[in-house]
């Protein structure tokens, strides 16, 4: 078959939204071209293959397909193209600090040519390479060159992606004025073709329920889905499913909310995509299964939030693990808050404007509430609150004007219980909510240091009851000084290396890289003691110091399991090391009941 007739089967392939059928002519074309050195069939054939490429899935091969045709391509043009193609491609795959010099260089051959459609793609492909959480400022830049160029092009998709943009930017900005005209224009451009009449709908839903309406949404989903089809849109789905589960989240069908949860979390657990995992979370909780949403949320532990690449899906991740968390009372939320709060003040929307999310100084607030910061609380609060009212968010207004701090938020006064019970137990918790725990060791440990706020016991007091037991000498360093530089120039080596294994994303390497930094670090700091001194190894303090950290962090991960804000209050008052001690806040009002007390006569 013609390397012509094949591309064109690949396109009407891609129209009519057989996407895997398109994607294996395209792969058929690229090979093809490839052997013959038809560096014009080539470039279309990739250039087609990135158009079906679907935002958030892995990208496989294409990324290298096209720096492959890139690198051999010198007129400005057709390199403009392919750089830009390439740009989106590593957006859409998460990797958006990739795409930032194919971007540039764009929008850098775009302008030479002056080709007004050609830099206007350009300049959208810039857009997604600036999308992070601290661009918004390069975004107002950006969207208004691109809404100058687009206003002399006759192309449709060009005027379509300049006011995507444009809506984009407004939402992010809550420029209300500027939102109201980007839509109106989407929805005259939705009368011209199919692929603009499904991006007014969709958008027409967020700002229905942004402004709390869910009487719309049954009508503009069906046209969404009808003119996806005819559009032959290869991620339609994503956008139609949200469109589903977050007008069932105001319009209180859990139902639903469940049905859109599930796919999303198989879309997420198959293609390893943050953004979804967090959204599905909140849907979880939005359909009544916290426990649902709490096994996603707790996928986000330990170093992930803070690993999360600053991109087009940062904020809403986090808004959306800290929604879930609130729902579910996650240790996480402190965690998720403190990352958040910087942008506080900021808008949340989808990418695109696909969906509102609500304001950062919302959940920043409730999460205040949580950690027992009222004046934060009340403070933020009253900030989205007055957000709201001006946007005319009269759904999040009611919201966050009823939210009430959940049973399992923090215990900021009151009295609280840590003494041995009955039957080898220990009660936890608020003293007219315990919870019986079995005996650990380091609830004795935290017990002593409870009694004495703001003071500082010796480990070995904690480890022997304070008996005196006889005290051994050291048996020298923990490590040597050969053993410590040692460490130190692999690690040294390990930064190269984990450099080298993102710049080609390999992945299994990055891991072991990781894993092995860890174990080093954790070597070093186990061997080093206040002021960088080496630690001694087998004397009784060390030994005593050891076994009181040890066992106390195992008695909080205990308490946390059953009582949350409590884990997460003594993990912040309590310090170990050789001496021990337990720092509340000086207007701290917990009054601990460590013993039982006596019972008043009858």
């Amino acid at each position: 078959m013609p390397i012509d007739d094949l591309l064109e089967r690949a396109d009407a392939a891609r129209a009519a939204g057989r996407v895997q059928e398109a994607a294996g002519l395209y792969d058929e074309a690229i090979a093809r071209c490839r052997a013959d050195g038809d560096l014009a069939g080539w470039t279309r054939a990739v250039l087609g293959a990135a158009s079906g490429y679907v935002f958030g899935a892995e990208p496989g091969r294409l990324p290298a397909q096209l720096y492959d045709v890139l690198v051999r391509t010198t007129d400005d043009a057709s390199r403009a193209r392919v750089a830009a193609a390439l740009a989106r491609c590593w957006v859409y795959a998460g990797q958006a600090s990739r795409a930032v010099q194919f971007a540039d260089e764009a929008v850098d051959r775009a302008q030479r040519v002056d080709v007004p459609g050609l830099l206007a793609d350009c300049l959208d492909a810039a857009l997604a390479a600036h999308w992070g959480p601290d661009d918004l400022e390069a975004r107002v830049e950006l969207a208004g060159q691109l809404d100058e160029v687009a206003a002399h092009v006759l192309d449709p998709d060009a005027r379509l992606q300049a006011h995507l943009w444009g809506l984009q930017v407004a939402c992010e900005s809550l420029h209300v004025q500027a939102i109201h005209r980007h839509m109106r224009a989407l929805e005259r451009l939705g009368e011209e073709s199919p692929r603009a009449q499904f991006f007014a709908a969709s958008r027409r839903l967020m700002l229905d329920l942004l402004r709390g309406r869910t009487d719309t949404a049954a009508r503009l989903v069906e046209l969404a889905v009808a003119a996806s089809e005819r559009a032959g849109l290869a991620d339609a789905w994503m956008v139609v499913e949200s469109m589903k589960g977050y007008a069932a989240v105001q319009a209180g069908d859990p139902a639903t909310c469940a049905v859109v949860a599930a796919e999303c979390e198989e879309f997420a657990t198959a293609e390893g995509v943050p953004v979804v995992c967090a959204e599905a979370s909140y849907l979880w909780v939005a359909a009544g299964q916290p426990e649902r949403a709490r096994a996603l949320v707790r996928t986000f532990h330990g170093r992930v939030l803070d690993e999360l690449p600053r991109d087009v899906n940062w904020l809403l991740t986090l808004q959306c693990v800290l929604e879930a968390a609130l729902g579910t009372g996650d240790e996480i939320v402190e965690r998720a808050a403190h990352l958040l709060t910087p942008y506080a003040g900021r808008a949340v929307f989808n990418a695109g404007a696909v969906m509102f999310h609500g304001v950062t100084d919302d959940t920043l607030s409730r999460a205040a509430g949580v950690l027992g910061d009222a004046s934060a609380a009340s403070q933020l609060g009253a900030g989205a609150l007055a957000t709201y009212e001006r946007i005319g968010a009269r759904w999040w207004r009611d919201r966050l004007a009823a939210w009430q701090p959940p049973p399992f938020s923090t215990h900021p006064a009151g009295q609280m219980k840590l003494l041995p019970g009955a039957d080898g137990l220990w009660l936890v918790g608020p003293a007219d909510a315990t919870v019986p725990v079995r005996a650990l060791r380091g609830f004795r440990y935290l017990r002593e240091l409870l009694r004495r706020p703001g003071q500082f016991v010796p480990a070995l007091d904690l480890v022997t009851g304070g008996s005196g037991a006889a005290l051994q000498p050291g048996l020298g360093d923990v490590l040597d000084d050969q053993a410590r530089e040692a460490y130190r120039r692999r690690l040294s080596d390990i930064e190269r290396d984990l450099t080298e294994a993102e710049d080609w994303s390999d992945v299994g390497r990055l891991d072991a890289l990781h894993a092995e930094r860890d174990a080093l670090v954790g070597e070093l700091a186990a061997a080093t003691g206040l002021g960088g001194r080496a630690r001694v190894t087998g004397s009784s303090h060390e030994r005593a110091r050891v076994a009181a950290t040890k066992a106390i962090t195992a008695a909080i991960d205990r308490i946390a399991t059953v009582d949350a804000p409590l884990g997460r209050h003594l993990r912040a008052t309590i310090r170990t090391g050789l001496h021990c001690s337990y720092q509340p806040a000086p207007d701290d009002k917990r009054d601990w009941i460590l013993d039982q007390r006596p019972q008043p006569p009858k």
